[in-house]
């Protein structure tokens, strides 16, 4: 009989992922407003005094990456050295190219293809489920993460 171990992971408010999280998100919303049909692979990292947005987004909406970096570390009080990251003096790289044609005739075409023929991208792959495992009917390895 084969095991295996399930584990989960919770990061809270400042840490680095969220940041990079909710950056990614802010990218992806400013594509969606100009261009509802902007296809957005966006990756976000960051590092003291500095953030690097990169990916492959075909859009045609007009996005200041830089700006929106700045705004949401801004936003969520990323304004000073003491703290790691100063929203309004930190190096921002920004490094987006058009999807790739490889990937996009795979994952496009929803108009066109049955859904069956619709590849997926990479990106997000995500489950949940509730249980009666916990009181709060969340399963036990996510419940003891995030205490």
């Amino acid at each position: 009989m084969e095991t295996f171990l399930f584990t989960s992971e919770s990061v809270n408010e400042g840490h680095p992922d969220k940041l990079c999280d909710q950056i990614s998100d802010a990218v992806l919303d400013a594509c969606l407003t100009q261009d509802p049909d902007s296809k957005v692979a966006c990756e976000t990292c960051t590092k003291t005094n500095m953030v690097m947005v990169f990916g492959e987004i075909t859009t045609k909406a007009n996005v200041d990456y830089e700006q929106i970096v700045r705004k949401t570390c801004r936003e969520i009080g990323f304004i000073s050295d003491d703290v790691g990251l100063d929203a309004d003096h930190c190096k921002v790289l920004v490094n987006i190219e058009q999807q790739s044609p490889d990937i996009a005739q795979g994952v496009h075409g929803h108009f066109t293809k049955r859904p069956e023929e619709i590849g997926a991208g990479d990106q997000g792959h995500m489950f949940g489920y509730a249980t009666d495992e916990t009181p709060e009917l969340m399963p036990l390895t996510h419940v003891l993460a995030t205490k």
